[in-house]
């Protein structure tokens, strides 16, 4: 039996994503801010009720290690500009990508984010896999749609796998 590229992307995407609801069904409020080490990344909140994440345009060594916070605002981020990318929308800055806050706010917009994104999926052909793109390689013009797919189910597997250790490691403690 053949499939398309794009059936096997759109295939590849959904496992991962059914893997990151077996966790998002699962989060509390509290394991959002929960640390598990001192040099780590997270997310403040400012006196108007908005969240900032920590950030450095240069990635530091060692590495911060993220809250759940930190890793779902990450996620939103990237699949938020990926899709202003694909959708042919003026992409936003990173400050202007809001985080909703810890708990079922966060779930709520990751899943948008799914249900867009899945949208994005069912109208990409083949041949529009072939087109070219940007983003994330503004520099790499041999980059296409394609290349975008394959990237954001790697993240999303990635992200996932953080999402779903921390979660865990809180559980555990």
């Amino acid at each position: 039996m053949s499939h398309s590229r794009t059936e096997l992307l759109r295939w590849q995407y959904e496992l991962t994503w059914s893997l990151l609801e077996l966790h998002l069904a699962e989060l509390e409020p509290d394991d959002f801010g929960w640390t598990t080490a001192t040099h780590h990344w997270t997310m403040h909140q400012d006196s108007a009720g908005g969240w900032t994440p920590d950030w450095a345009d240069t990635e530091p060594s060692p590495i911060p290690v993220p809250t759940l916070g930190w890793v779902t605002w990450h996620l939103g981020w990237w699949w938020s500009v990926t899709l202003d990318h694909l959708r042919g929308r003026a992409p936003r800055d990173r400050a202007d990508i809001t985080w909703p806050g810890p708990g079922q706010p966060t779930v709520d917009w990751l899943r948008g984010l799914h249900a867009e994104w899945t949208a994005v999926l069912a109208e990409l052909t083949d041949t529009g896999l072939d087109a070219p793109a940007t983003f994330p390689w503004p520099d790499d013009p041999a980059k296409t749609v394609g290349h975008t797919l394959a990237w954001v189910n790697a993240e999303l597997m990635k992200n996932t796998a953080e999402i779903g250790q921390l979660r865990l490691l809180r559980a555990a403690a």
